[in-house]
């Protein structure tokens, strides 16, 4: 099931760098970017990191956090964070609970071959808990500014 802008965000806890959990009611009240990600350390996904973390600051001006997840367990997000310096919360999905409920756990395809993975997508979403926007199939480059862009419109 894929969710949509003025969908209610599907409610989650994951287990997090850092050594604590993590959930939507932990935002009650200010903005969430919730980005999805295929891996730690790969070269896409370090730069999204990187790009969010070079704005943490004008997110937090703006009431908003941004937790990234992907299926990596919570060593490898403690790792890729300490190695990048990144100033985003890491969710671990490593059973893809929170990938199917927001539909991005989807068949990929390269060289000719199928498989399933995570779809690189965005999510913004208000303090209520409702969807206010979406990205999907993100490219990297400028996507953390157009996310904000987006925020400061709230």
């Amino acid at each position: 099931m894929a969710i949509a802008t003025g969908d209610k965000a599907p409610d989650f806890t994951l287990p997090a760098d850092g050594g604590h959990d993590i959930s939507l009611g932990d935002f009650k009240g200010k903005n969430l970017v919730v980005y999805f990600y295929p891996k730690d350390n790969t070269p896409g996904c370090t730069r999204e990191a990187i790009a969010f973390s070079e704005h943490a600051d004008v997110f937090a001006a703006a009431n908003t956090e941004i937790i990234g997840i992907s299926k990596d367990s919570v060593k490898k997000h403690e790792n890729f964070r300490k190695k990048h310096n990144l100033k985003v919360h890491l969710g671990a999905d490593e059973n893809g609970k929170v990938l199917d409920a927001f539909g991005v756990w989807k068949e990929k395809s390269m060289y000719g071959r199928s498989f399933m993975g995570i779809e690189r997508a965005t999510f913004l979403i208000d303090g209520n808990g409702v969807v206010r926007n979406v990205w999907r199939k993100v490219r990297v480059k400028g996507h953390a500014e157009a996310v904000l862009e987006a925020v400061k419109e709230l």
